[in-house]
């Protein structure tokens, strides 16, 4: 893909990074010099690469230079500390780690690891790449989750997962080599590197933008002329919030995405009002499976709540306890069948078989058997097939005989219009069973008491919060959602 896409254009930027642009050439070069240094590591097809770097051209170059020689890429975000890294490569088995010191200064101990740690600095910055044979359903990536809920987990995925879920993307969001696409997101998180692939795969423009500061996003947006943007709720909050991107239009935009948490319906509406002349689009993904749905920007202002049908490619099922699909208005879980199913947990066959199972509708044995993804996320379907995101399965709150979803609860308190960000979790309560805790970033106008009164007109008493604890800004995950425990232990 990359070879295609600097044939094509060797001298279009691939990656602008403040003052310094990267072209395909460049990037192409780059990577196979890694390869040859990986190579010269004595890397063989199937071991595993760590890479552990600044978001950048080099990570570009050297999850690219990985692939080249038929490694598996186990990208490690930079922000990580030593214990979870060295998890991450333990559970790998990651043969080399390849880092800089400019990383690995910045931990606070050094890394306990058997990988060898090989420095950038020590690989020459140009050569030639070398394909090694590979073919699609071989093993390409480790993706490892953000760990909000314990240490991170490995998702295996193959070079067909990657391509299916690029192809897919771009067609829906129509990304072209014209397109200057924002890079917010980390290449270690599906959707932060899905926004890499894309960009390559079109030959279109990646902008890399560092600062988790949203008026400085907002600035680098408008200075480059950025016209894709992906984000995740957090950020598009935190964006809505902020003068410089909800007061000024930024004609450049075309469209923007979300995905990796529900957005509430009233920042939905905020950042259409924010940038109106932008489309629009609502996604939801789990890293098993990259992808699962979009709702089209023309259904968002009558369907702000909605996370819309299958991309393209894809088939979503809502299955109720018996397996069986359920009527329209019918909580079920959501399971995911079609080609960004990844291959399963990477050295967990227990998990594995937990959430990647038969398709019921084509049960093992039959001739067009297959596995599937059980998401464990809970849906609804409406009349029109558009689907509903209800909450986790595993999350939900039971308190006072009700069980109750912390996303609809965190919904009506935006709609307050009190807060800009909410997390919604429980702690143990003897008579209640659990109590309901809203962990919220007030608006800068904001009331605390404005904010209780309407939640307690606005919801039932089993739903209400028994407290509502006031931040600063929210904990979040090296991914950029919401960590609720971490916000516990920050009121512990």
């Amino acid at each position: 893909m990359l070879l295609a896409s600097a044939a094509a254009a060797p001298e279009r930027p691939v990656i602008l990074d403040g003052n310094t642009a990267t072209s395909y050439a460049e990037l192409a070069s780059r990577s196979g010099a890694i390869a040859a240094g990986l190579s010269a590591a004595g890397i063989e097809p199937s071991d595993r690469v760590a890479i552990m770097l600044r978001q950048g051209s080099d990570l570009a170059a050297a999850f690219f230079g990985a692939l080249a020689v038929g490694a598996v890429a186990v990208v490690v975000n930079e922000l990580l500390r030593p214990r979870q890294v060295e998890h991450i490569l333990s559970g790998s088995g990651a043969t080399v780690l390849l880092t800089s010191s400019e990383v690995t200064d910045r931990l606070p101990r050094r890394l306990e690891t058997s990988a060898r740690v090989l420095d950038l600095g020590s690989i020459p910055d140009q050569g030639d790449v070398t394909l090694a044979p590979r073919v699609a359903d071989d093993v390409a990536q480790i993706i490892y989750t953000s760990g909000s809920t314990g240490l991170p987990k490995g998702v295996t995925v193959s070079h067909a997962n990657l391509w299916a879920g690029m192809r897919s993307v771009t067609t829906y969001l129509e990304i072209t080599s014209e397109d200057r696409i924002a890079a917010l997101l980390p290449f270690s998180f599906d959707y932060g590197l899905n926004q890499l692939l894309c960009a390559v795969g079109t030959g279109a423009c990646l902008v890399v933008e560092r600062s988790p500061v949203a008026a400085r996003i907002a600035r680098t947006l408008a200075e480059q002329r950025v016209s894709v943007v992906a984000a995740v709720p957090p950020l598009w909050l935190q964006l809505i919030d902020t003068e410089s991107f909800s007061s000024k239009r930024l004609d450049s935009l075309r469209v923007l995405t979300n995905s990796g948490g529900k957005l509430p319906a009233a920042a939905v509406r905020a950042l259409r009002r924010s940038q109106p002349g932008a489309s629009l689009v609502l996604m939801y993904g789990l890293t098993e499976a990259f992808r699962s749905t979009y709702l089209p920007p023309d259904q968002v202002d009558r369907k702000p709540d909605s996370v819309g049908q299958a991309i393209p490619g894809a088939e979503i099922l809502v299955l109720d306890e018996d397996l069986a699909p359920c009527a329209p208005g019918e909580v079920g879980q959501l399971v995911h069948r079609g080609p960004t199913v990844a291959l399963g947990y990477w050295d967990d066959p227990k998990a594995t078989a937990r959430v990647f199972r038969p398709n019921p509708m084509r049960p093992a044995g039959t001739p067009d058997a297959e596995r599937v993804v059980f998401s464990g996320d809970l849906v609804y379907r409406d009349d029109d097939g558009d689907l509903f995101f209800v909450g986790r399965s595993d999350s939900q709150i039971k308190t006072l005989g009700y069980r109750v979803s912390p996303d609809e609860v965190v919904e009506v308190l935006h709609a307050s219009a009190q807060i800009v960000e909410a997390v919604v979790d429980s702690e143990p309560d003897e008579v209640r069973g659990a109590r309901i805790v809203a962990h919220v970033v007030l608006r800068r106008d904001g009331s605390l008491e404005a904010l209780e009164s309407y939640a307690a007109d606005e919801l039932p008493r089993f739903m209400r919060p028994a407290r509502i604890e006031t931040y600063e800004a929210l904990p979040r995950t090296v991914s950029g959602k919401h960590d609720a425990a971490a916000a516990r232990g920050a009121r512990g």
